[in-house]
């Protein structure tokens, strides 16, 4: 993982050998945009029934929205006692204060979209406050998950629901209480805080950007973090210090004036990044992809281009598919591409070879730690999926509208339309 803080933005590259996978981007102004896990005292501007929704106001340029299904309450303080599920405009009223988290970003015309379920995330657990949730995460194996059930069957608070996350595989019960003890700490506080502020205000922020991603990511699979700020070299390795020691030699501090080169140059991410932002990616056979970006949804086309092939169409076909499956899933994941996405291979006749390529595409997904929806390849060869949308994108992250057209990429021509 590199780390390079510059002016204008601290960005983030996760790198496996030599190759980038994947990039964030943490500007200063991410108050307004970047606020995924951030909680507000927020207050109810309006609830739409017709939308099973309401728009929050937690101070931020666009009203947040709230649907109905991420609303929390208790049976208990309803006026009356439906029997069936309660509809929206019963649980919340306008000018009404709540506490919520951001679940998604805004982005574009869309405000932020909230959860009354918050959640607070450690290094090795997540800690979900005031509900009975309890889990652990279905990528460990079976053994570990039985062990790790064992030790949070001690440490869970009562009051308090708890997720093991993947990264408490092999660690120690001391560590999961140390990590559970800190967090119920800080949602005292942030609760105290709640109680006498007044809304719309925040009460707790995501630590940075960098600090974010270590903590959600950084296992001993990592090979090091190499970071060319001095200070935020210093507050990570404390902070990786403090909850798992022995991963703490693994952050290095890169001088640029030492190296007299760069940090991303020296690891070759910006013409990596640059290739990112084409439309057009080519695969190592000769064929290629198209990746166009709508209000909808995401298209991309695979074509064969250059790739001829030798014995025959149908094995071309399949060949040039295999290799695009997996470069699907790794410009999914680089770009963060978010939302429906709707993917083009090329035709092919035997059933068996469909089946193959959609096989190597969900192994290629599952690499990915952003949850899919993939469906079976369509009467008409398409590949409809989903991925959940929580950044703004590669694209838009590392560049702004253009003032001309605002995004449209055309320009009239003066003088042919009055």
């Amino acid at each position: 993982m590199c780390v390079s803080v510059g002016d204008k933005a601290t960005q983030i590259a996760t790198l496996e050998g030599r190759k980038l996978v994947e990039h964030q981007v943490s500007r200063p102004a991410d108050d307004i945009s970047q606020i995924h896990g951030n909680i507000y005292v927020g207050r109810v501007q309006n609830v739409l029934p017709g939308m099973e929704a309401a728009f929050i106001d937690i101070g931020t340029p666009k009203n947040a929205v709230l649907y109905r299904g991420d609303v929390q309450y208790d049976r208990d303080d309803l006026d009356s006692k439906p029997t069936e599920q309660p509809r929206i405009e019963q649980l919340l009223k306008a000018r009404q204060t709540i506490i919520c988290q951001v679940t998604k970003n805004p982005i574009a015309h869309k405000g932020a979209r909230l959860t009354q379920e918050v959640s607070l995330p450690g290094r090795f657990v997540v800690l979900v406050p005031n509900t009975s949730t309890y889990g652990i995460s279905r990528r460990l194996p079976d053994t570990e998950r039985t062990r790790l059930r064992n030790i949070l069957d001690k440490a869970k608070p009562k009051q308090h629901g708890v997720i093991v996350r993947t990264a408490a595989e092999k660690v120690t019960a001391a560590e999961i209480e140390r990590d559970v003890s800190r967090l119920v700490t800080q949602w005292n506080e942030i609760e105290a805080l709640a109680k006498k502020t007044r809304a719309p205000a925040l009460v707790y922020r995501e630590p940075e950007a960098a600090v974010r991603i270590i903590r959600e990511e950084f296992t001993k699979d990592f090979r090091g973090i190499v970071i060319d700020n001095r200070e935020l070299c210093d507050e990570v390795r404390a902070y990786v210090s403090s909850i798992t020691p022995g991963l703490a030699e693994r952050v290095e501090y890169y001088d640029p004036k030492a190296a007299k080169l760069p940090l991303f140059e020296r690891h070759h991410v910006q013409e990596q990044l640059r290739k990112a932002l084409d439309r057009k990616v080519w695969l190592p056979s000769g064929g290629s992809l198209i990746i166009e970006a709508t209000e909808a949804l995401t298209v991309i086309d695979v074509n064969t281009g250059k790739n001829v092939g030798k014995s025959s169409l149908e094995e071309t076909v399949f060949r040039n598919n295999l290799e695009a499956a997996e470069e699907v899933a790794n410009q999914l994941r680089l770009r963060d591409i978010g939302g429906i996405i709707v993917i083009d291979f090329v035709d092919m006749e035997i059933a068996r070879n469909r089946a193959e390529v959609m096989k190597v595409f969900r192994a290629a997904l599952a690499r990915d730690k952003t949850r899919t929806q993939v469906f079976d390849i369509s009467g008409l060869g398409l590949v409809e999926m989903t991925r959940k949308r929580i950044g703004e994108g590669l694209l838009e992250s590392v560049s702004d509208l253009c003032e001309t057209c605002e995004g449209d990429g055309h320009v009239l021509i003066e003088g042919l339309i009055g």
